[in-house]
């Protein structure tokens, strides 16, 4: 058996997290050895992944994009294979595509503290390679690749149709002159409808509850004369005030969305009961239709919208509880994720299995009583990109701390009594399944994760990293 590779840092995922965590490595530490695992064949994570029609970013790119490599395009609201390249361009300009070993899926990580090191082990195509590392980046996002959530109804073995999920979208799915079903009322869901309705018979979106729609222009008009950098500082101030004016004024704006929706759709459409949502705005996430391009396809009539509870399939489509039968040549379940924190990754620390569920979350980043650990973690109310970023650049001040202080150990430890929240303040379906595997926040800093990025970059790009909370040895 072939010797462990040794390393400083070793980094899983070779998506936007992954890649950025390089970049700021070997700028900012350019003595520390480091290599990414990959399980994939390529570069871009999510964006490799999700190859289903029409699928974009819900983020602008001005903020989605690196910092250190501005997105340039005139697009703000851009398609998934674009971005997949944009990420693999960057990987490529600063040379760090040489740093990834592809189809390496990690599957142990186990900690010794009297080596100081984590023992990794990937699946690869010659067999299980083992690696050693001080210290262990995980950037592999927080959902299962393997497979999204999918739910079972009655009557679907009957079925004559086809039924696909978004996750694995079939190469060979023509839906030209199909009658398709979509269930769902999410990102995905808005974003697969008017796409499939350009090519369908019909389109409809069948919905169990509605969500908050907002439209916006996929070009930013006042880019080219800003810049990159000014944009992304005017994205990135208006989605955190339009944030909080939900939080505070959850009335007024659910109002405003709701007077916006009406003014994109045919008068005497049924928007109270479509698009008007039981929860606040933003306790979930807002679904983004660049252009109104759903509101388009709604109006000219190739796309409808149903909601209602399923009763069961049947042959030639779905019934609903109302009794009403939806046909269907084509079922799509765009039903949601299943989230898988840390990339499922088996962690031990000293022989002790570590458990993810219930330990309270480090300034977002690391887990109380697990030692040279990171992962990334990105904003559910903003673009992932901005919280990654920010993020590598604490990992590498808190490395660079370490080698100068002569610290080989680094653990966060809870002192005194500290009251446990969920993690994130949402009511997604995906995170409501996810609530017995999810870690913590606590109520004050570090340990409270404030989805606010002009908090984060007090704290993770100035606040002490001896904080008294972190123990170093």
């Amino acid at each position: 058996m072939a010797d462990p590779e040794n390393l400083d840092v070793l980094i899983v995922g070779a998506g936007i997290s992954g890649i950025d965590a390089a970049y700021h490595l070997q700028k900012r530490l350019p003595g520390k050895s480091f290599a990414i695992l990959e399980a994939r064949e390529r570069i871009g994570g999510t964006w490799d992944l999700f190859r289903y029609p029409g699928i974009r970013s819900d983020s602008d790119m001005y903020t989605l994009g690196f910092p250190f490599r501005p997105w340039r395009g005139d697009k703000s609201i851009v398609e998934g294979a674009e971005i997949r390249d944009y990420v693999e361009e960057t990987a490529r300009a600063f040379g760090i595509d040489r740093r990834i070993r592809f189809r390496h899926r990690v599957t142990k990580a186990s900690w010794s503290s009297a080596d100081a090191r984590w023992s990794v082990e990937a699946e690869s195509p010659e067999g299980v390679r083992r690696f050693r590392c001080a210290f262990l980046f995980l950037c592999s996002g927080y959902y299962d690749y393997a497979a999204g959530y999918r739910p079972a109804w009655p009557g679907e073995a009957g079925f004559q149709g086809r039924i696909v999920h978004p996750q694995h979208w079939p190469e060979d799915l023509d839906v030209a002159g199909k009658r398709v079903v979509v269930i769902g009322s999410g990102a995905t869901a808005v974003t697969l409808v008017p796409a499939l309705g350009e090519t369908a018979a019909h389109v409809t979106m069948l919905q169990r509850s509605p969500s908050y729609v907002v439209s916006l222009p996929s070009r930013d008009r006042l880019a080219r004369g800003l810049g990159a950098r000014l944009t992304r500082a005017k994205n990135v101030a208006l989605g955190m005030y339009f944030f909080n004016r939900a939080r505070r004024k959850p009335d007024k704006v659910r109002a405003l969305l709701l007077d916006l929706v009406r003014g994109e759709l045919p008068e005497g459409f049924d928007v109270e009961r479509h698009f008007a949502p039981a929860y606040k705005p933003w306790d979930q996430r807002m679904c983004l239709v660049p252009d109104g391009d759903l509101f388009a396809a709604i109006r000219e009539g190739r796309v409808s919208v149903e909601t209602g509870e399923i009763e069961t399939f049947t042959r030639g489509g779905i019934r609903l509880s109302s009794g009403e039968e939806i046909p269907a040549d084509i079922v799509v379940t765009a039903t949601g994720l299943v989230l898988k924190l840390l990339g499922g990754v088996a962690l031990s620390v000293d022989g002790e299995p570590v458990e993810a569920a219930g330990r309270l979350v480090y300034k977002g980043m690391m887990l109380e009583d697990v030692p040279n650990l990171a992962f990334t973690f990105g904003y559910t109310n903003a673009s992932w990109t901005l919280k990654c970023d920010l993020t590598s650049r604490y990992l590498c001040r808190l490395l660079r701390h370490m080698s100068k202080a002569g610290y080989r150990i680094c653990t966060p430890r809870v002192r005194g009594e500290v009251e446990r929240r969920p993690l994130l303040d949402f009511t997604s379906g995906y995170i409501a399944r996810a609530a017995d595997v999810l870690p913590k926040q606590g109520t004050e800093k570090p340990w409270r994760v404030p989805q606010n990025y002009f908090r984060d970059v007090a704290t993770l790009g100035f606040g002490r990293v001896e904080d008294g909370v972190m123990e170093f040895g």
